[in-house]
């Protein structure tokens, strides 16, 4: 039984498609999460080539280098505190992190800012701008909600946050009926608006 990770896998439909390749394919697996595949037992090289280049196929890439793969867990540690409702507000992103990940979160932030050249609270900050971009198309919240369920002090610093990465005030981003938003997967690899 062995844990692999996966890049790109950032949502419930990846963990979706994944599951499905897993049963096309035959493979037993104990687990299927955000980034990471419990398999229920090891694979031959060449099934593990097999898999990986059906991965590739789907968009996903099998990681090998424990750098990245740690890198990759931070994203998704991100992702599912920001994204899929595991900010219960208990416990600080940094805590949720170093927990998820069972290592010293300044570690963790050097080794995520040499690698990513931005800091895993930039990161966040991206992140919380989609999920703020997304809240707004759904216009199902108003701005004060939407600044309260993203941990946000107050509609001022959201808003102040979200024109510094994208140019436009939430009101103008609503407006516009555009879908500007960036696929979870791209988020901290475009450089921010001027």
């Amino acid at each position: 039984m062995k844990v692999f990770y996966v890049k790109n896998m950032v949502c419930d439909r990846c963990i979706l498609v994944v599951k499905q390749l897993l049963d096309a394919m035959d493979i037993p697996f104990k687990a299927v999460g955000l980034g990471e595949i419990e398999l229920a037992r090891d694979l031959e090289a060449e099934q593990e080539e097999e898999v990986k280049g059906k991965l590739a196929g789907l968009g996903f890439e099998w990681l090998d280098n424990r750098k990245f793969i740690v890198v990759e867990r931070i994203k998704s540690a991100v992702i599912a505190y920001i994204h899929h409702g595991k900010n219960d507000g208990e416990e600080s992103l940094s805590t949720y992190i170093q927990n998820t990940i069972d290592k010293d979160y300044s570690s963790l932030s050097s080794l995520f800012t040499i690698t990513q050249g931005i800091t895993i609270e930039q990161y966040a900050i991206q992140q919380r701008i989609e999920k703020a971009k997304e809240l707004l198309l759904y216009d199902e919240l108003n701005l004060n909600e939407i600044s309260w369920n993203l941990g946000y002090s107050s509609v001022q610093h959201l808003s102040s946050q979200f024109k510094k990465l994208t140019g436009l005030t939430p009101t103008q981003f609503k407006k516009l009926k555009n879908n500007l938003r960036l696929p979870l997967d791209k988020v901290g690899t475009q450089p921010e608006a001027p």
